[in-house]
C-alpha cells in the first residue's frame, strides 16, 4: 500500500500513539512521523526507544506542516490541545483523535479548529491495561474495529484517506454518528469498566477476605476484572465525566437486571437463571465468531508456570 500521509503528528505518546507509529512503520504508511508529549520524561523515553522519527518539544512544532494530526491525549485535555495547535495547522490538514467518547470531543475540539482543516474524530477499539510510550506494538489494531465519526459536510476524500490509513494499520473501519457511538461504547466498554472497578473495590472492602486470598485465589472472573480495572485512571476518569448520559442510562438498565437476578436467586428461580445465562452465552459465541476474541482454553493465555 502506498503512503497515506507524508507527514503525521501524534500528540500524546501512550499506548495508542506508540502502536500507531509502529503499525505505520510496519506498513510504510507515512513519510515522517513527529511526536509530542507534555511530559519531558515521556519525550526522553520516546527518543530512547526510537518512537517517532522526530520527537518535538512543543505541540506547535510537531503539527507544523503535518498532513494528519492525531490527538492521543485524555478526553479532558482535548480542548486545550486543540486551542494550542490551531494556529499552527496547515490548510488542508486532517485533525483526528483516538478518544473513547466522541460527542464531548467534538464539542471541545471543533470550535478551535480553522475552517480550512478537516476534523474527523475516530476511535480505535483496541487496547490493553498498559500505558505509556513503551507499551505500544504494531499488531494492536489488527482485526480490531476503528470507528470514524466525520461531521456532516466533511470532504469524502479526506474521510477515505483516513480510512485507508486505519485499514493499512490493520483495522476494520466503520462510520457512526457521535451520539450513537457514545451509546454503543457505553454498553460495550464504559459500563463494563465501571463495573470492573467496582468489583475490585468491593473485594478491597471485604476485610473478611484477606488481600493474600484475593490475590492467590483469583479465578478467571475476578482476575479479568482486575485486568480491566488496571487501565489508565486519568483516561477513564475523563471517559465517565464526558459520557455521563449514556453511562448512567446503561447503569440504570444494569441495576434493573441485577435486581431481577437477585430476586431469582432469592426465590430459587433456576429456570430464570438458566434462561438468562443461556442468552448471555450466545453473545459470547457471537464475539468469537466475529473474530474479536479467541475460544482457546484460558482465553488464549500462556501458562507460564
Amino acid at each position: 500500500m502506498s503512503r497515506a500521509y507524508e507527514k503525521v503528528a501524534l500528540i500524546g505518546l501512550g499506548l495508542i500513539a506508540s502502536s500507531m507509529f509502529w503499525a505505520m512503520k510496519r506498513g510504510a504508511l507515512a513519510g515522517e512521523v513527529r511526536g509530542y508529549a507534555r511530559s519531558g520524561e515521556t519525550r526522553d523515553v520516546a527518543r530512547e526507544i526510537g518512537l517517532c522519527d522526530v520527537i518535538c518539544d512543543s505541540a506547535a512544532e510537531a503539527v507544523k506542516d503535518a498532513d494528519l494530526v492525531v490527538l492521543c491525549v485524555p478526553v479532558g485535555a482535548m480542548g486545550a490541545v486543540a486551542q494550542e495547535i490551531a494556529p499552527h495547522l496547515k490548510a488542508g490538514a486532517t485533525v483526528s483523535d483516538v478518544g473513547s467518547v466522541k460527542k464531548a470531543v467534538i464539542d471541545a475540539v471543533g470550535p478551535y479548529l480553522p475552517e480550512n482543516v478537516h476534523f474527523i474524530p475516530a476511535h480505535p477499539l483496541a487496547g490493553t491495561e498498559h500505558s505509556g510510550p513503551r507499551s505500544g506494538f504494531a499488531t494492536l489494531f489488527d482485526n480490531r474495529y476503528t470507528l470514524l465519526v466525520p461531521a456532516e459536510g466533511t470532504a469524502p476524500e479526506a474521510v477515505q484517506k483516513l480510512r485507508d490509513l486505519w485499514e493499512g494499520i490493520g483495522a476494520k473501519v466503520e462510520e457512526m454518528d457521535a451520539e450513537h457511538h457514545d451509546l454503543v461504547l457505553g454498553v460495550t466498554s464504559h459500563a463494563p469498566h465501571l463495573i470492573a472497578y467496582t468489583m475490585v473495590g468491593v473485594a478491597d472492602d471485604l476485610r473478611r477476605v484477606t488481600d493474600s486470598e484475593v490475590i492467590k485465589y483469583s479465578a478467571a472472573g475476578f482476575r479479568d476484572f482486575t485486568r480491566i480495572a488496571a487501565s489508565d485512571p486519568t483516561m477513564w476518569r475523563d471517559v465517565f465525566l464526558n459520557n455521563k448520559e449514556a453511562t448512567l442510562e446503561i447503569l440504570g438498565r444494569f441495576t434493573e437486571e441485577l435486581f431481577a437476578l437477585q430476586r431469582a436467586i432469592r426465590t430459587g428461580d433456576g429456570d430464570m437463571l438458566h434462561a438468562y445465562f443461556t442468552r448471555t452465552r450466545a453473545i459470547r459465541r457471537g464475539i468469537i465468531e466475529a473474530g474479536q476474541d479467541t475460544d482457546a482454553p484460558d482465553f488464549g493465555r500462556v501458562n507460564k508456570t
